[in-house]
């Protein structure tokens, strides 16, 4: 089987997410905040479900409005007409989504619990053994339904500093390594629950728990540690990601947190990129070269943007919020063909 679950971009979202990753081995984590992206990873699951084994489609910790859900429903229906097998079930605690609970059978409702305890409650009464993280589980609850006086009120805040400030690996452009770096934040986690006053050494040590995911035999600041870590997802996948302006050769990257620094680290690896461009998923950008071309002009190009030669910026015009980053690609090789074009006519 396999398994497809969707969940928020939250603690409580990673939460539930947490305890499926006890369960299910063939399985795909997403996450989606509300709005416009609900929609995409929804399509994006609907266009990879498998025809010859059994799908389960799991939400959490989102409410779909009454059209989202409709639209999720129609297209379920239509795929299990063309044969596809799929079980589809939502688990949810916002009070919002009480249309959808009314109309559609797969849609779980339950006001009283965080959904990461409403996700684990459900595995369990169906024969998980997952009780090494019932007290994870429950300081999650504790925090996301703001319940003061739970003795795991205060692990719950620590972790949701945890993973809000959990940044380093941008969520649009390495999915899946943002999703493993969470998960793995809340599994050492675990190490301080039957401490005494454990939430407290929890605080303590975020940082070096930080430093322990992206160390390898390396003793480093943890911004050298994150660009060596960057730098080398980058490598993998600079064919794919790489992009052309005029004859210089660039890579492309979406939405990470100090791009300066990683984008000097790969360009010093690897000498044969011209630039380095970061795009935030609001079209704002960065450029950066180590001498191989100016980039304070292709920045003025672009976007009548500027900066140095070596380090420039702007914000697209007409600029529409993307989540995916083929299409962020697309959208960036457009307007450079776009730009040269005007540029060679002097428009």
């Amino acid at each position: 089987m396999k398994t497809f679950h969707l969940s928020h971009t939250d603690l409580d979202g990673y939460g539930c997410q947490l305890v499926t990753k006890k369960i299910f081995k063939n399985i795909e984590f997403l996450n989606a905040n509300y709005g416009e992206e609900v929609k995409v990873r929804i399509d994006y699951i609907l266009n990879n479900l498998e025809k010859n084994e059994k799908n389960f489609i799991l939400i959490t910790d989102l409410n779909l409005s009454f059209e989202e859900s409709n639209y999720l429903d129609n297209m379920v229906k239509d795929l299990k007409n063309e044969n596809y097998e799929i079980d589809l079930l939502l688990l949810d605690h916002h009070a919002s989504g009480i249309e959808s609970a009314e109309n559609f059978k797969w849609y779980f409702l339950d006001i009283t619990r965080s959904a990461s305890l409403i996700t684990y409650d459900y595995f369990t009464s169906k024969g998980f053994n997952i009780f090494e993280i019932s007290d994870l589980i429950k300081a999650i609850n504790a925090v996301d339904i703001w319940l003061q006086e739970d003795n795991l009120f205060e692990y719950g805040k620590v972790l949701m500093r945890l993973i809000d400030e959990a940044k380093e690996i941008n969520r649009y452009m390495f999915g899946a390594e943002n999703i493993l770096y969470k998960h793995t934040l809340l599994k050492y986690s675990l190490e301080f629950f039957d401490k005494k006053d454990g939430y407290i050494d929890l605080d303590d040590n975020i940082y070096i728990l930080k430093k322990r995911f992206f160390k390898k035999n390396k003793r480093d600041t943890l911004d050298n540690l994150v660009t060596d870590y960057l730098v080398d997802l980058l490598n993998r996948k600079k064919d794919l990601m790489s992009i052309k302006y005029k004859n210089y050769k660039g890579i492309l990257t979406f939405g990470i947190q100090n791009s300066s620094i990683v984008g000097n680290g790969f360009l010093q690896k690897n000498p044969y990129f011209d630039f380095f461009m970061n795009v935030s998923s609001r079209g704002t950008f960065s450029l950066r070269s180590n001498n191989k071309v100016d980039v304070s002009k292709i920045a003025y190009e672009i976007a009548e943007g500027g900066g140095h030669p070596n380090a420039s910026g702007g914000k697209i015009k007409n600029f529409k919020e993307q989540f995916i980053y083929s299409e962020l690609k697309s959208f960036i090789e457009e307007l450079f063909k776009k730009k040269e074009i005007e540029n060679e006519k002097g428009i």
